[in-house]
């Protein structure tokens, strides 16, 4: 995917060029490719006189971003306390045995990430599964299937 420097510097216009806006202009370009390329980080330090380590230091600390680019649909398995004894890695197994990828990994054809969290913070409705920002609650290993199914459609 080629990086157009137009989109990226309004993106950046559209927070005044303001330095303090760099999570939000960060935010916004991971939405228009989905991750944030690197081609994209250096317009953005360029534009606001930033340092490029300065850049990636925000980058890989907030774990919402990714360097490296994600699938169209971004699937997230808690693993928190609650939902492991519930059975969250079996969950997490079923998806990695279906889609053919580990986690942190994308599928070839780009339509799925797997990614897992130490927890949600929904404990009570877990083991749950977020697609797309979609939470599923009391998943189990008889319900991947019909999630997959549901955003393959997409």
């Amino acid at each position: 995917m080629e990086v157009e420097e137009l989109k990226v510097k309004k993106r950046i216009k559209k927070y005044n060029n303001e330095k303090k806006a760099l999570i939000s202009i960060l935010q916004d370009i991971q939405e228009e490719y989905n991750y944030l390329p690197p081609e994209a980080l250096k317009i953005v330090s360029k534009s606001l006189d930033i340092p490029l380590i300065d850049i990636f230091g925000v980058a890989t600390f907030y774990r919402t971003f990714s360097l490296k680019p994600r699938g169209k649909h971004l699937i997230t398995v808690c693993l928190g306390t609650a939902c492991h004894v519930r059975g969250g890695p079996k969950i997490l197994e079923e998806f990695k045995r279906k889609l053919n990828i580990k986690a942190g990994e994308t599928t070839k054809d780009m339509r799925f990430t797997l990614e897992t969290v130490a927890c949600l913070g929904c404990c009570a409705i877990g083991p749950v599964v977020v697609v797309d920002g979609n939470y599923h609650s009391q998943t189990s290993i008889g319900t991947v299937d019909s999630i997959l199914k549901k955003y393959r459609k997409k």
